[in-house]
């Protein structure tokens, strides 16, 4: 994803819409050509981007595996994947939003400040 083009990554500032549109629409899928292939053959979460967004966004690694399963065997398709991943990416985008709110000028002094080591060597 190049971040000189603004659809083709997601930014800590991007609305929970913006998420939407850019997953559903940009996001790479390992689904196959047909519903009919897919269920036979299932998807390859190796390319999925959505897939790969969860990996780092989900925090139940037993979910992921679930989702994994899913999506493999063909039970699960494109669509579903990638709302959960906008879902999960959502939650935490807006999390850090929220985070970033509460940061003013004290909290950058605070955590710039140079401070001495509670160990020497």
């Amino acid at each position: 994803m190049a971040a000189s083009d603004d659809s083709s990554c997601i930014y800590l500032s991007d609305t929970p819409n913006q998420i939407k549109n850019k997953i559903k629409k940009y996001a790479f899928s390992g689904g196959r050509q047909t519903v009919e292939e897919h269920r036979e053959f299932g998807g390859n979460c190796d390319v999925d981007i959505s897939f790969q967004f969860l990996k780092y966004f989900m925090e139940s690694d037993e979910r992921l595996e679930e989702i994994r399963q899913q999506y493999t065997c063909g039970e699960m398709l494109t669509g579903d994947l990638k709302a959960i991943a906008i879902a999960e990416v959502s939650r935490v985008v807006m999390e850090m939003q929220e985070r970033r709110k509460n940061v003013n000028d004290e909290t950058v002094k605070q955590f710039t400040t140079v401070r001495p080591l509670k160990y020497t060597f």
